[in-house]
């Protein structure tokens, strides 16, 4: 293989790999995530006859859910500064 074809090669694998690190990390994503546990914590609700404010109850998972993406970033942080600096 070229060297011109391996360069080529290997930006077309980082933009993409940029790409999704940016989807990964965006809020659209994080929204669409939280819609899509509160619609399915709904249904769930109604499927088990869990009636008693279920739209305030649904709204728990998400929640957590939206805690937990916070508090990874958090988190990772302290893994790459600790642990993964360690290791390379």
């Amino acid at each position: 293989m070229k060297i011109e074809e391996r360069v080529k090669n290997i930006e077309d694998r980082n933009k993409r790999v940029e790409k999704d690190k940016a989807w990964e990390t965006s809020n659209t994503r994080k929204i669409c995530i939280m819609v899509l546990t509160y619609i399915v914590v709904i249904s769930y609700s109604y499927l088990i006859r869990e009636y008693n404010y279920i739209l305030l109850s649904s709204l728990v998972p998400v929640i957590g859910f939206t805690l937990s993406t916070v508090s990874l970033k958090f988190i990772r942080k302290i893994w790459e500064s600790k642990v993964y600096k360690e290791n390379n």
